[in-house]
């Protein structure tokens, strides 16, 4: 049972609110926190933390230029991908263990609304008939086909053991249960950790940061976008990010999570949770700098690796 009101109230809804524009505006500034430990580790000074903010005014000021060979699935795209990492904001809870505005978001639908914005991305990336588009494409759809599985089989672990698919019951279960660590949560963690690492386009799997065109994957889908729309897939990105750590911060180190509407309690829980998001960013960015980009038919071997890593979980369940 959920110790608070899980219809909607107003302050469930004020709650929810404040989730939802902290992660708009922490967005950004974890991708400036990630590449300024970067370029601390190799030793460059590196930009500001707050660049990717003036990143996204520098691109929202800019003109647009559109190939006259492109459709309204182009024009349309950026906004599509956007709506839909919007609407998982809202179901993915970053300091409260319960759900904000009286419904909860279910693992399956957060999976398929980020597969509705890769699918757009993706053609977005065809119908502008650009080879390195389709190059781009091509490896993407690779290397999403086994994403998919490998992120089913580490979350589908968590709702067996915590009994539901909803993401707000299993954050409050894991905050408050008993079960600090077990076999099965350590395997799941593991092949979870993997496949953040791949959704959000870090080393080994791609390098966006690279100007090799016959070596992206994300960058080489969005080559033709500028202005507006270009930020609008930045932010997306950005937001993308800070959702999936959000996801195995709650989901695996769920300490700290108010499972009340206190004031207190509230507060602790997201200066707790900044913590823990700060550290985990610190530490993918040091193993991005220890790491080089594996070569493309390399990847698939990362990529079962958390499969199998999920199925150990599952398995270490009934055992």
């Amino acid at each position: 049972m959920m110790p608070v009101e899980t219809s909607a109230s107003a302050s469930g809804i004020l709650i929810g609110i404040i989730q939802f524009l902290i992660i708009i505006i922490l967005a950004p500034l974890l991708t400036g926190i990630m590449r300024k430990i970067k370029a601390i580790t190799q030793k460059r000074t590196g930009p500001s933390i707050f660049q990717p903010y003036f990143n996204l005014l520098k691109l929202i000021r800019k003109d647009e230029v559109i190939s006259e060979d492109s459709s309204w699935i182009f024009r349309f795209s950026p906004w599509i991908i956007f709506s839909s990492t919007l609407v998982i904001a809202f179901f993915v809870p970053i300091f409260v263990a319960y759900p904000q505005f009286g419904i909860g978001g279910d693992i399956i639908l957060v999976i398929g609304l980020f597969g509705l914005s890769r699918f757009f991305l993706m053609l977005a990336g065809l119908d502008v008939s650009s080879s390195f588009g389709g190059i781009g494409v091509s490896r993407e759809m690779m290397i999403s086909s086994l994403i998919e599985p490998a992120l089913f089989l580490a979350l589908f672990t968590l709702a067996v053991i915590y009994g539901s698919t909803n993401i707000d019951t299993i954050v409050y279960h894991a905050a408050t249960s008993s079960i600090m660590i077990s076999a099965s949560l350590l395997f799941s963690l593991f092949g979870f950790f993997i496949i953040v690492m791949a959704e959000t386009g870090k080393l080994p799997f791609d390098n966006p940061t690279t100007h090799l065109e016959l070596t992206m994957v994300h960058e080489a889908m969005v080559l033709e976008f500028s202005g507006k729309r270009l930020a609008l897939i930045e932010l997306s990105q950005s937001i993308k990010q800070i959702l999936l750590l959000s996801l195995l911060i709650n989901f695996f180190v769920p300490w700290g999570l108010s499972t009340s509407f206190s004031l207190y309690e509230i507060i602790v829980g997201f200066m707790v949770f900044f913590l823990k998001l700060i550290s985990l960013g610190i530490l993918i960015a040091y193993i991005e700098t220890k790491v080089a980009k594996w070569r493309l038919f390399r990847i698939p071997d990362l990529i079962i690796l958390s499969m199998a890593s999920g199925l150990m979980g599952m398995i270490f369940l009934y055992i």
